[in-house]
């Protein structure tokens, strides 16, 4: 589906001086040399429905598709690439609707045989997933994984046999595995031919997804610096290197790519492509980068300004469920959410209500959260009720097509941090610590999302606010060693190492706030205040 969106609309609500970032005058995807037998004057466009898939535009790359099954109608690969665009691997798993439409196109490229071994078995890796027969998704996706690692070793100079098995050992990592085995091999697998074929877009793409870890985020900088190059048209592809800024703590290239991914977004939707939906994403990274560089006041704008273009698309004629249900409640509860906690704003943390319509799923972000500023306002009662809410509310997700997110690490690492609250709130400090630490314990494996608050500086604030302030700075240096310049983190290790009476410590730490955050010249917190004057007594 795409969405025209008034290009004037998108461009009146948000600040011009603060997004005015030039889109490419020529489209940029990365360059594709991807083999197929079909008719001559399909092969470009079928490599440019390839790039449009490793940059995971993908409504563009379904378009693409179909028009090369149109004009040439023996091509089975067009049918493939089809289903190929409804598959979108890491972040989601297919409904019915999307393995039905699946479906469908495999049999089309089954019956048209294709020409080439090679084709054939990227055919039949495919049409092999979307079979499902009595098989789950994890064993299907793991024997997916499996089919293409036999394709890239069977075709050893196919950049993308390479690139699709190394997207599709990420895809098959199950929900609790946190050893990183996957993403370490999959790393693997790319760096050679990043190192001979720089411009390939899966390449670049899925290194920084292999990555997107603090103990692999350095690994991905040199991919990340380099893929909003060569896929400047794509706005997705051209947000991704902020994932690896995010996790270094480089908050001023973070927001440079994610301007960057807005203005790439309206390009698209200029040309009456789609686009729009991207924005939604490259705000989120946003938020966050301007709330730990101390960029109040447009943190506080986008606040607003996501939530009018919110209802701008909600309103739309032709919104489908996948829109509807899932990313527009997702986001009207997820900007709040972390503004506030980030402001450590506990009161307006704690009266949050989950947007209207959201799914369960969706919901339990609002219970989270306030969960953890009940914690802080030491409010027992509402704390006990927010999780006895997220608890209903897994209950229903259990029985929906998310299921797979009850038993997943983020939902233990939430429901560790609840408890962890409550029991802080109810002055059980010790309970309160051990699941803290149970949490933290826990993330450091996977790493806390790009745009997430680490539990271990939860445990620092929780050590802190006890009064054990030389175990709170413990925390408080490992939280930042996994998560660099976060704001809270950096301003409270120099709390607490000027409650544990080391000055030059609280002063590295309150001189590395100043210096992530401009000398906080555009800031009013309180925290500013106090480091310059700490400093400055020094």
């Amino acid at each position: 589906m795409k969405i025209l969106t008034p290009l004037l609309f998108v461009l009146t609500i948000l600040p011009c001086a603060a997004r005015s970032v030039d889109a490419p005058p020529v489209e940029q995807l990365g360059i594709v040399s991807f083999s197929v037998s079909c008719a001559p004057q399909v092969l470009q466009p079928f490599n440019r429905g390839v790039a449009l898939l490793h940059d995971f535009w993908y409504e563009e790359a379904q378009d693409q598709f179909e028009q090369v099954a149109k004009t040439d109608p023996d091509c089975a690969m067009a049918h493939w690439g089809i289903a190929m665009s409804v598959f979108h691997q890491i972040w989601d798993r297919p409904d019915e609707h999307v393995i039905a439409r699946a479906q469908k196109e495999m049999k089309t490229a089954l019956s048209l045989h294709a020409k080439t071994e090679r084709e054939r078995a990227y055919i039949k890796a495919l049409a092999d997933f979307f079979h499902r027969g009595k098989q789950g998704y994890q064993p299907r996706i793991e024997a997916y994984a499996i089919a293409m690692g036999n394709i890239n070793q069977r075709y050893p100079d196919d950049a993308d046999a390479a690139a699709f098995h190394a997207l599709s050992m990420m895809a098959s990592v199950a929900p609790g595995d946190t050893s990183l085995t996957k993403e370490r091999k999959a790393l693997a697998i790319l760096n050679p031919w990043f190192a001979k074929f720089p411009d390939h877009p899966g390449v670049v793409h899925y290194i920084i997804h292999a990555c997107d870890t603090p103990a692999l985020a350095q690994d991905g900088l040199a991919a990340a610096l380099h893929y909003g190059e060569i896929a400047a048209t794509a706005a997705h592809a051209v947000h991704m290197p902020g994932h690896i800024f995010s996790r270094l703590g480089m908050w001023q290239a973070d927001i440079d790519s994610n301007l960057a991914s807005v203005a790439a977004s309206h390009a698209a939707e200029a040309r009456h492509m789609s686009g729009a939906m991207d924005q939604f994403h490259s705000d989120d990274f946003l938020m966050y980068a301007y709330l730990q560089s101390a960029q109040d006041a447009p943190a506080k704008a986008l606040l607003g300004e996501t939530a009018t273009l919110l209802t701008h698309f909600e309103a739309m004629p032709g919104m489908g469920d996948d829109y509807m249900n899932g990313m527009f409640p997702y986001y009207r509860n997820k900007y709040p959410v972390f503004f506030h906690l980030e402001m450590r704003d506990w009161k307006s943390a704690a009266a949050l209500e989950a947007a209207k319509g959201a799914p369960p799923e969706t919901q339990t972000l609002i219970y989270w959260a306030r969960a953890v500023a009940f914690g802080h306002l030491r409010s027992v009662e509402q704390a006990r009720a927010a999780l006895a809410q997220y608890h209903c509310l897994m209950e229903q997700v259990k029985k929906g097509r998310h299921a797979y997110y009850a038993d997943s690490t983020g939902a233990q690492i939430e429901l560790h941090e609840m408890l962890g609250w409550i029991a802080f709130a109810e002055g059980k400090v010790s309970d309160a610590l051990q699941h803290m630490r149970a949490a933290a314990d826990l993330q450091d494996k996977v790493g806390q999302g790009e745009v997430d608050i680490p539990a271990r500086e939860m445990l620092g604030d929780m050590l802190l606010e006890s009064g054990q302030a030389a175990e709170a700075l413990t925390e408080y240096d490992r939280a930042l060693t996994l998560s660099p310049n976060r704001f809270n983190g950096l301003f409270n290790a120099g709390m607490a190492a000027e409650s544990s009476g080391d000055k030059i410590r609280a002063g590295g730490y309150y001189a590395a706030l100043l210096k992530s955050t401009d000398n906080g010249s555009k800031s009013a917190r309180p925290e500013i205040q106090h480091a310059n004057s700490f400093i400055s007594a020094l």
